[in-house]
């Protein structure tokens, strides 16, 4: 979503780094650029205007002017200053006598019932014991979808099409308490826009039950008018929190700068993909950092670390530095590795140089070519797996009609295989030094 603004903020801070020492007239040339690459990527005009304000009285000033690098000393300021608008990190409040009640509140097609879903997916695996209440009578197959969410993450559901929803989740809350549950999510209705209908409704069910969190879900994708609809849900229903969803699309995502600021009701996560996973707890510094271009290899760390069965990965990571893995070793990788979310999202969350080189290269070519080698591997005997050596032209001809790809497509992947197990070999001869050598 910020590919844009992250490589006009790059531009920017280069020409910064070119300069060396930084005069008052070239601070306020790069914070223009800066003004514009903000309101381009659709953030609020007075969040910039204070942003732009406070960088620039920190910009001129004995900070910078003593600095060894300003350049650097300006990135520090605006990552510090855009951190500060993205506001502080608010947990979800789960205090209280169970179940505690989450109610998800939002426009139709905003992607609550996915939310729902999502969330109830993240609890339990956190040792909740979630119950989901299908609380939209009104939209087809709305009931039908939270269903098949539940059955997904092992959540069950309590429905009634024939009760209102303001009796249905009073009905739901005493099954919950009975059953043992801890937290209970209620898909609300929708409306096509801000109405007193969908307003009174929301208010009887806060009546009918004691609520911990209403949560607005907010598609990331509408921008500024992301902003309207949540001040005018948090005028009317007292929201305790956002969860912006769609945040992998392809809008400029100027909202998520503004929305905290704007409305002062906290981000309690983003939803960054379609999987049931793809559910990320909002965390202001490392999305400024991720804005900045300076990626976010704890975010990187912390999806693997859950794609990853542990005493997998220790094998894998045993065989690696041993440059002794095969072509299965190298397969169960790639399927691990896709469990981490599209390659895009992966891209984006290296740091600097890395993050740059690798956009370069598209999203759906590194997909393409990720199915193609597993597709070429899945035609090898157990045999060819193991012991790749045994490949001959024959054995690469057969492979290559059983994948349909093409013999060079083969031979590319044996030779991309014998280049990592010479790369592996040498780290563990050389250590850090051919590490240096590598990347340096």
């Amino acid at each position: 979503m910020f590919e844009t603004l992250t490589g006009r903020l790059n531009q920017v801070f280069e020409q910064l780094r070119k300069r060396g020492k930084l005069s008052e007239a070239d601070v306020d040339a790069a914070l223009r650029e800066v003004r514009l690459a903000l309101l381009e990527a659709d953030v609020h005009y007075t969040v910039v205007k204070d942003f732009i304000s406070h960088v620039r009285e920190r910009a001129i000033g004995h900070e910078v002017s003593k600095a060894l690098n300003p350049a650097q000393q300006i990135l520090k300021i605006v990552n510090e200053e855009l951190t500060s608008i993205l506001g502080q990190p608010v947990g979800l409040n789960l205090s209280g006598d169970r179940p505690r009640v989450i109610l998800l509140v939002g426009l139709q097609g905003s992607g609550k019932t996915t939310v729902a879903g999502k969330l109830a997916n993240l609890l339990r695996s956190k040792g909740e014991r979630v119950v989901l209440v299908a609380g939209d009578p009104y939209r087809p197959a709305a009931i039908q979808q939270l269903q098949v969410l539940g059955d997904k993450v092992g959540v069950p559901i309590i429905t009634d099409p024939n009760l209102k929803p303001p009796d249905l989740v009073e009905l739901a809350f005493d099954k919950a308490k009975n059953g043992g549950f801890s937290v209970m999510i209620v898909d609300t209705a929708g409306r096509s826009q801000l109405d007193d209908d969908l307003m009174n409704e929301l208010r009887a069910i806060a009546r009918k039950i004691p609520i911990v969190e209403t949560i607005l879900v907010a598609d990331a994708m509408l921008g500024q008018e992301a902003l309207h609809i949540a001040e005018g849900f948090r005028d009317a229903v007292s929201i305790t929190g956002i969860i912006l969803a769609k945040m992998d699309g392809d809008a400029r995502g100027g909202a998520v700068i503004s929305i905290r600021s704007v409305t002062g009701v906290p981000i309690k996560y983003i939803g960054t993909g379609e999987k049931i996973e793809a559910l990320e707890v909002y965390n202001p510094e490392r999305l400024a950092s991720r804005i900045l271009g300076m990626g976010d290899m704890l975010g990187l760390i912390e999806r693997a670390e859950s794609a990853f069965d542990e005493k997998a990965a220790q094998d894998q990571a045993r065989k690696l530095s041993s440059g002794d893995f095969s072509f299965e070793d190298l397969a169960e990788m790639m399927r691990s590795t896709r469990k981490m979310g599209p390659a895009s999202q992966m891209l984006d969350m290296l740091p600097g140089g890395f993050g740059q080189r690798a956009r370069n290269i598209s999203s759906e070519d590194v997909d393409r070519q990720m199915k193609r080698t597993e597709a070429i591997i899945s035609s090898m005997t157990i045999q060819e797996r193991r012991h790749p050596d045994i490949l001959n032209a024959s054995r690469r001809r057969r492979i290559a009609l059983g994948s349909g790809t093409e013999v060079q497509d083969v031979n590319r992947l044996m030779k991309q295989y014998q280049e990592m197990q010479r790369i592996f070999k040498m780290m563990k001869k050389t250590g850090k030094r051919s590490i240096n050598r590598l990347f340096g």
